[in-house]
């Protein structure tokens, strides 16, 4: 079985230098770079494929022209989160300052989006130094898809759930060993998407999961032995994917830790950089550090659909959520090369 996923748009100058970050809602794409700006792109809405055939450039240009949150990070930004299916009116961002930050959408209907908060978990300032520096300073982010809880992740192992209208941490977890100062980098984070659970995956390769109904860790998994990359709950919340520097992907079940399927390109598989769940759960998307993006049946775990327009660097995939003026189905891919890539579903594909 195979899949045939169409280039409709593609923002060649959407930053001037490497895109890290993609957040995607029903109003837009945010993405975010080693500049200062994070950006808001709309994708055409009249930009369906007919046949193959592409949209017009000018209407495509039109559609897609950029709001910017200026100086939202002054040393550029690395992660974004919004609520998977959500209300779309909240953004989470976390720089390379070690400054996190949540924004919501303007109330006076202007497009804009103003700074809510600044995110610290454990206190202090993101600038602090010393010893246990690094619980204060905030790496990864993810929202519930309510919007009502962030989760965040830090350079000293530490996870933390945030509440997002109370402005406080409702929990703070701890992932180093007895008797450790520190525990491994905590390179990404994701919140399930009723914000039951939370999952961490670290440099050292181990993934934790954490129930936040009662505050603990619920087990920690240790197959991909190297750095993980990404992790992500499905839309039921009854997987978990985790993947990184071992170029494959392993899914798990999230009700007991097992673990349930491997998805690898084969022996020449690259480092994964990215991973995003199909609204549906069918399919899994992801970004690799080899310039490919990968498309992949859940059910089969072969790879249905790859695309490969260049040999830098992907940071970041996204689906492009489902709405009746978007169909088919679509993704969005950024990476080393500053561009956005816009794709969608072939007529009568799979």
């Amino acid at each position: 079985m195979s899949k045939q996923y169409l280039t409709f748009h593609t923002i060649d100058d959407a930053h001037p230098s490497e895109i890290f970050a993609l957040a995607a809602t029903a109003d837009g794409v945010f993405s975010a770079s080693g500049g200062s700006a994070i950006k808001i792109h709309r994708p055409p809405s009249s930009a369906v494929p007919v046949d193959g055939a592409p949209p017009p450039a000018a209407a495509a240009s039109a559609d897609t022209a950029a709001v910017e949150i200026t100086k939202a990070h002054s040393h550029g930004c690395h992660h974004l989160a919004a609520g998977r299916g959500g209300p779309g009116k909240v953004l989470a961002s976390a720089g390379f300052g070690q400054d996190a930050k949540i924004w919501i959408q303007s109330p006076d209907g202007d497009g804009g989006w103003k700074e809510h908060a600044v995110v610290r978990p454990w206190g202090g300032s993101a600038k602090s130094a010393g010893a246990g520096a690094g619980a204060a300073r905030v790496w990864a982010v993810a929202l519930s898809a309510d919007e009502q809880f962030l989760a965040c992740s830090s350079e000293a192992g530490k996870v933390a759930v945030w509440d997002v209208v109370a402005g406080r941490a409702v929990h703070l977890y701890e992932t180093a060993a007895s008797g450790a100062a520190e525990g491994s980098f905590g390179m990404c984070v994701d919140l399930s998407p009723d914000g039951r659970f939370a999952a961490s995956g670290h440099a050292s390769g181990t993934v934790y999961v954490f129930n936040n109904d009662s505050g603990r860790l619920i087990y920690s998994l240790t197959g991909l032995s190297k750095p993980i990359r990404a992790v992500r709950f499905s839309p039921g919340g009854t997987r978990l994917a985790a993947a990184g520097d071992a170029g494959i992907i392993a899914i798990y079940d999230t009700r007991n830790g097992e673990h349930v399927a491997s998805l690898s390109p084969g022996p020449a598989s690259a480092w994964v950089m990215s991973l995003d769940w199909s609204h549906t759960g069918e399919w899994l998307l992801s970004g690799s550090f080899d310039g490919r993006v990968r498309v992949w049946s859940v059910e089969t775990g072969a790879c249905v659909a790859t695309h490969s327009e260049s040999d830098q660097t992907i940071w970041a995939v996204r689906w492009l959520p489902k709405t009746p003026g978007r169909a088919p189905e679509g993704f969005c891919a950024a990476g080393a090369r500053g561009a956005i890539t816009f794709y969608r579903e072939a007529s009568g594909s799979g």
